[in-house]
């Protein structure tokens, strides 16, 4: 009942475009941590964030001199209210540039931020933002959910390097899968139980007690995604399972197995393997070959002469969640 409950939230959100979801700074921290080196001397830029408020621009000027950054540069929509859910009311948007502390006391100052009025709302595809965005070498932030096709679209388009939080529903959109299998995009290092707590005080949580927290709700199956170099997607998946026919049924409409559990990959197996969407955590390019995905269609052709009107991923009659069909690369 909960889990029904958050994906109606979710989908109102989406309907609504109200799905800005605050990140944590500690979250923000037990990512970042991990790519301290892409920042020395590069200009980050945080589209989707009222600096006054936004964790990532606090993360960023709080660690300025820490990880070398030449600039950072942060936009918000319209809201010139301090209360973080004032409902974008005012008529006017900011950005604000921060090139490090200039008085030796290791604190961005007011004084030490330069604060700019936008002609625009501040929306990320307004011109104003996207000149901004032509200044940055590294985009961090958390897009909204319901415009996460548009944004990555927007960064792949101007070529930039960016690490941004999103649901794994993403990975089943055309468009980002189709970029995860050409080794365009991939998962970071995730959140604490693949759950993010975010602040947002418009919608209900439907947390379990323990994992409650006042003002905040609970996103199952968010992930951060990024195309900087990290060394986990470079480390190999520890196969332990052999194949067995019987434990691996194959799909009724299409030719590989089903694999219902990331560690139960088989390791001596050659063909086409369905395993979960969950499999691209553990994903290393060099030992596995992505090929598809599968749901009622493939995720990148659809339907087709050949399968409108079938169910691929189905086993004995019984449909799966989406499926990633992948290689063993080593065998």
């Amino acid at each position: 009942m909960a889990k029904k409950s958050l994906n109606l939230n979710l989908r109102k959100a989406s309907t609504a475009k109200k799905d800005e979801f605050y990140t944590q700074l500690s979250d923000i921290e037990n990512e970042l941590r991990h790519y301290k080196d892409h920042f020395k001397n590069k200009v980050v830029f945080c589209n989707c964030d009222d600096p006054r408020v936004s964790n990532f621009f606090h993360y960023f000027s709080y660690n300025f001199e820490h990880l070398g950054l030449k600039k950072l540069i942060t936009t918000c929509y319209k809201s010139q209210d301090m209360d973080l859910f004032s409902e974008q009311k005012s008529e006017k948007a900011i950005y604000l540039e921060y090139t490090g502390d200039k008085n030796g006391n290791k604190v961005p100052d007011p004084e030490e931020i330069g604060i700019q009025y936008l002609k625009s709302d501040g929306d990320f595809r307004s011109p104003e933002s996207i000149e901004l965005l032509k200044q940055a070498d590294i985009v961090v932030t958390n897009p909204p959910f319901s415009l996460f096709r548009e944004y990555v679209a927007q960064l792949v388009e101007y070529e930039k390097k960016f690490i941004i939080v999103g649901h794994q529903n993403a990975i089943t959109y055309k468009e980002i899968f189709k970029l995860i299998k050409e080794n365009k995009i991939w998962l970071g290092y995730g959140f604490k139980g693949g759950a993010g707590h975010f602040i947002n005080k418009q919608y209900e949580d439907y947390a379990t007690a323990c994992d409650h927290r006042e003002g905040m709700i609970r996103v199952s199956g968010v992930h951060w995604f990024t195309n900087l170099e990290i060394n986990k997607r470079h480390e190999d998946l520890i196969l332990f399972k052999n194949y067995i026919s019987e434990a691996y049924p194959t799909y009724d409409n299409y030719d590989a197995i089903n694999v219902d559990v990331t560690k139960e990959i088989p390791v001596d197996y050659k063909g086409a393997m369905g395993v979960p969407i969950t499999f691209l955590d553990k994903y290393s390019p060099e030992q596995f070959e992505i090929i598809d995905g599968l749901n009622r269609y493939s995720i990148l052709d659809g339907p087709t002469e050949e399968t409108r009107g079938k169910y691929l991923a189905q086993v004995n009659g019984n449909p799966c969640y989406v499926r990633i069909v992948i290689k063993n690369r080593k065998l």
